[in-house]
């Protein structure tokens, strides 16, 4: 009951954010337009805040299902795109809002996610230092992320395949060649170039 109640609310937030920005929305329409009460909506979140970030949680966790290996990676990160142009209106919106933070959080936490699970698979056999590994996922998860940002910034109008076919290319290989630089069990002089 509980999910299906923070599924309503979350049906009921887009809803208005078609009609009007987030910060003109109060939790009293939101309550009116799922049909709950005030004190409903206080039993599952926080505040507006609260319910947009479990949203984009949400949407986030569906999109990147089994998408985290090197080899599906790609496909993770089109589904990121695509969760994010299929919910346009909202995004828009959080995004132009004084929560833009919040959408930048939650892309950041999302791609992390996404690129430690492939940092993990590549780095498998070799001895790398966890903080390296994290390094190289944060690295690329602010390259990953800015370019989400720029696309939103910019109405979403180039194809989500476009970018990814261009990332995939640059990134081809990289994160190994990164690994191979950060390994403890191999001195610098024997590494590849």
């Amino acid at each position: 009951m509980s999910q299906t109640t923070k599924r309503a609310l979350e049906a009921s937030l887009k809803n208005l954010l078609l009609q009007k920005p987030l910060d003109k929305i109060t939790i009293n329409d939101i309550a009116e337009d799922c049909g709950i009460s005030r004190m409903t909506f206080y039993y599952h979140f926080r505040d507006i805040f609260d319910l947009v970030e479990w949203s984009c949680v949400e949407d986030a966790t569906k999109a990147l299902e089994g998408k985290k290996t090197y080899d599906t990676w790609q496909q993770g990160f089109l589904q990121i795109f695509e969760a994010v142009l299929a919910n346009k209106p909202f995004i828009m919106n959080v995004y132009h809002s004084v929560s833009r933070e919040q959408v930048e959080i939650y892309l950041y936490r999302l791609t992390y996610d996404l690129l430690i699970g492939v940092v993990e698979e590549k780095a498998e056999g070799m001895a790398v230092r966890d903080e390296d590994k994290k390094f190289i996922a944060d690295f690329y998860k602010y390259g990953f992320v800015g370019l989400m940002l720029d696309w939103i910034k910019n109405g979403m109008k180039e194809e989500p395949q476009t970018i990814i076919d261009r990332l995939s290319s640059l990134v081809h290989g990289n994160i190994t060649s990164a690994l191979d630089n950060y390994r403890t069990d191999i001195p610098l002089s024997k590494r590849p170039e």
